[in-house]
């Protein structure tokens, strides 16, 4: 039996040659990349400075709270600050994949 043509791989084939959808495609791994090799080497750097810096990280700051607990505390606003950016960064692709969409419809 013959392989029926599928239009969706078609689709895709027209877009995954397209300038503009590499171009959105780089931008995205500009971004992503560093930001993910930062927040996982960030995340591992806590545990690791509790492990060979224990004096360090037992400093206390206030009262009962140390470095470590400061430094746990803090991950979660750098989570938030990379969603934001991450947000920001996406309404550049959001505009880039409507762009790319509308030149497919006009072209098809």
């Amino acid at each position: 039996m013959a392989e029926q043509p599928n239009p969706q791989q078609d689709e895709w084939a027209r877009v995954a040659v397209m300038p503009e959808f590499r171009q959105m495609l780089r931008s995205k791994e500009k971004f992503v990349v560093p930001a993910c090799t930062f927040f996982i080497s960030y995340y591992f750097l806590l545990p690791w400075l509790v492990g060979y810096h224990p004096q360090l990280m037992g400093r206390r700051v206030w009262g009962a709270v140390n470095l470590a607990y400061l430094f746990a505390l803090s991950q979660f606003f750098v989570a938030w600050f990379l969603a934001w950016l991450y947000v920001r960064a996406a309404r550049a692709w959001d505009v880039s994949g409507k762009e790319i969409l509308d030149r497919l419809r006009k072209d098809a």
